[in-house]
């Protein structure tokens, strides 16, 4: 992927840093692949504002995209790669020999004219998706099912991937973006390769405006607000709220928040900073 750095012929291009977008091949995605989107703007089914700092944005539509990779030894052809609003990866468009078409998560390095497969006769290349129980060790995944049939469901944002390290009976271990260590089903579905777009976190907006563009709302601190607000709110000039919290007063920063005696307690080896649970 290639970045691109503005001139600062602005304020908002002073510190912007953009995708230069090279590995698309075209702006016109599928029409038989599109779903309309309509935005809430943050307000439920009563017109309550329920979720704030949500509102206005570009008008985008959604790309139907194939989680599941279930259209087994029939091969498909990349005809295009194409941006997706509604993602930080990038996208494939995939013509079957049957005359479908689906989109799928575009891995790092798929190129236009390559021609991919799913089910048991695909081989771990790049861009098939097969069982982790046909993998070899040392394979690098993405799209990863957690419920064999399910779709995937972890790793699948820009840039991200997951590693098979083991194999135990009728578990395969993997070692997840964060670093935690992780049993899943062998007969679960992983796609082979990175996600693509993997300098997207590289990337700098360069003003407040083209966040607006995305549909997100300035965001207040509690510290700034009074304290009928926040919990974190009042106090005389510039004094800080405490412990950091969150509006409904549960701690931040550091709090554990993941769920005691969780069912998939007993397939996680390890935690990101190696501590077992």
């Amino acid at each position: 992927m290639a970045l691109k750095k503005y001139k600062p012929m602005t304020a908002g291009t002073r510190w912007k840093i953009g995708n230069a977008y090279a590995e698309l091949t075209t702006d016109i995605p599928e029409k038989s692949l599109l779903e309309p989107v309509k935005k809430s703007g943050g307000r439920n089914v009563q017109g309550r504002r329920s979720m704030r700092y949500i509102g206005g944005g570009h008008k985008q539509h959604y790309r139907i995209i194939d989680f599941k990779r279930d259209k087994h030894s029939i091969p498909a052809t990349v005809k295009s790669i194409e941006y997706d609003p509604n993602r930080s990866a990038f996208i494939a468009l995939l013509n079957y020999a049957d005359g479908e078409k689906r989109y799928i998560l575009a891995p790092q390095g798929l190129q236009v004219g390559a021609t991919v497969l799913s089910g048991p006769d695909a081989a771990p290349e790049v861009g098939n998706a097969l069982v982790l129980k046909n993998m070899p060790l040392g394979t690098v995944v993405h799209n990863i099912e957690l419920q064999p049939g399910k779709g995937g469901a972890i790793a699948r944002s820009a840039g991200t991937y997951a590693q098979l390290s083991n194999k135990e009976e009728k578990y395969a271990v993997l070692k997840m973006p964060s670093g935690e260590l992780r049993k899943v089903l062998i007969t679960c579905a992983a796609t082979v390769g990175t996600v693509s777009n993997s300098d997207h976190a590289l990337q700098s907006i360069g003003k407040a405006g083209a966040n607006r563009w995305r549909g997100i709302k300035p965001r207040n601190r509690g510290v700034a607000m009074n304290p009928v607000d926040h919990p974190m709110g009042g106090g005389e000039g510039k004094s800080s709220g405490g412990h950091p919290r969150s509006r409904t007063g549960k701690y931040a920063k550091g709090l554990k928040t993941r769920k005691p005696h969780k069912s998939s307690d007993k397939l996680i080896i390890s935690r990101k900073n190696g501590k077992k649970l």
